[in-house]
This record gives structure tokens, C-alpha cells and sequence, in this order.
């Protein structure tokens, strides 16, 4: 049972996240900035937020989220690297953590409260050594600066059963392409989370850009194809 009296088993966690599609990434500069892009993200259709562990305050940012919305938002914590950063999220509450690489100590730490943890890895070897960790889900990062769609592509072929989140360069333009070269779900940062439209007090941008690319993961996902719309630019 989390901080938030939430009860919710690691395959529970799993499904709503291949539901859903889509895992936006939270960097911000401090709580607040933190919690206006998790406003937006939220009010444009994506009941899941991963908040990193490079925000200052990332663990109170998870705990005011789940104290507010409770299991109407799924909220894991990001950039875990040391079992103190794991600690943490967990006692707050947090329903999946996330690595940019193989960190043991993160995995052993979710093993022992029966909580989801998705490592990073980028190679087929790295890939091997999360499996042989028990990982259930894999996050591929940086994505997009080693081949994107096509290099996941690839690594289906030897791994064809593995659960993979390409992150790192995912976008409106091309989610639709990862989702058809096999993604279980799509890790999405700054090109949804777009900060400097926060601090210019337009957060109606990060709304749209939400709802565009629920719509584009949905209509992939059912094999129609769409095209993104002006309104997720970053202009």
C-alpha cells in the first residue's frame, strides 16, 4: 500500500501503463514549475507522469500529486540511480521507477515492496543484462540518437517478447512510427513537456500537445493514420 492508501499490484501497473501508451517525463526547475506541467499534462488526457528525480523537490512533487488525485493518476519517479532516490519515491507513494541505465540497487529496491522498475538500456547486451535482473519493462534510451523507430525495430527481432518504452527523441511526428516498429508505450520529455512555455505562462501548449499525441497513439494503435496538428508546436 503506497503513502496514498493506494493498492495496486505491479501487473495492475503494467496494463494501465500499455494502456494509456504514452509515459511524459518531467524536468523542471523547481516544485512549482513541476506541478503546473503535471496541470497540463493531466488536463490534456494523459493520467500518468513521471517526475525525475533532477527536479529539486521531485519526492514532494510525487507526494502532493497522489495526495490530490489519488489512483486517477498513475505517478512513478525518473532518473532513479541510488537506493536512497528509490527509498524515497516508494515512501511517497511512487507506482513505478525509472532508470536511465541498469541500476541494481533501484531494482532491488522496487523488488523488495513488489513495485515496478523499469531500467534504461541502450544495447542488445544491456538489454539481455536487464531481463536476466527480472526487469518486465525496459526503457531504450536515447532512442532516437541511435536510429530511433528503425533501431527499435531492429532489437525486436532478437527480443521479440520484450516489453520496450523507446525515450529520448520521441515526438508528435514520429510516435505513430515507434508504436509500428513495436513499442509498448512511448517515453516522451521535452517535446511534450515544453518548460519555456510554462515560464511564459502558456501552458495551454503542453494541453494541446498532450491531446494531439494521446490522438496520434490511439489512432496508431487502431491503424488509421493522422497527421499532427500546428497546435503542438513550440513556437
Amino acid at each position: 500500500m503506497s503513502a496514498a492508501g493506494q493498492v495496486a499490484t505491479l501487473e495492475d501497473v503494467v496494463r494501465r501503463i500499455g494502456e494509456i501508451g504514452i509515459v511524459p517525463v518531467v524536468r523542471a526547475s523547481g516544485v512549482e514549475e513541476a506541478r503546473r506541467a503535471v496541470d497540463a499534462i493531466l488536463e490534456g488526457g494523459i493520467p500518468i507522469v513521471e517526475i525525475t528525480m533532477t527536479v529539486p523537490g521531485a519526492v514532494t512533487v510525487i507526494r502532493d500529486i497522489i495526495r490530490q488525485f489519488g489512483s486517477k493518476v498513475l505517478v512513478g519517479a525518473g532518473t532513479v540511480v541510488t537506493r536512497e532516490q528509490a527509498e524515497a519515491s516508494l515512501e511517497a507513494g511512487a507506482r513505478f521507477l525509472v532508470s536511465p541505465g541498469i541500476s541494481v540497487a533501484m531494482l532491488e529496491a522496487a523488488r523488495n515492496r513488489g513495485t515496478l522498475a523499469i531500467p534504461g538500456a541502450l544495447t542488445p547486451t544491456e538489454l539481455m543484462a536487464a531481463s536476466a535482473h527480472g526487469a518486465t519493462l525496459i526503457k531504450v534510451f536515447p532512442c532516437g540518437s541511435v536510429g530511433g523507430p528503425k533501431y527499435l525495430k531492429a532489437l525486436r527481432g532478437p527480443f521479440p517478447n520484450l516489453k520496450i518504452i523507446p525515450t529520448g527523441g520521441v515526438s508528435l511526428t514520429n510516435a505513430a512510427d515507434y508504436l509500428a516498429a513495436g513499442a509498448f508505450a512511448l517515453g516522451v520529455g521535452s517535446d511534450l513537456v515544453d518548460t519555456a512555455a510554462l515560464r511564459q505562462g502558456k501552458p495551454e501548449k503542453i494541453v494541446a500537445a498532450a491531446r494531439e499525441l494521446a490522438l496520434v497513439v490511439q489512432m496508431a494503435r487502431r491503424g488509421t493514420p493522422t497527421a499532427p496538428q500546428p497546435a503542438a508546436s513550440k513556437s
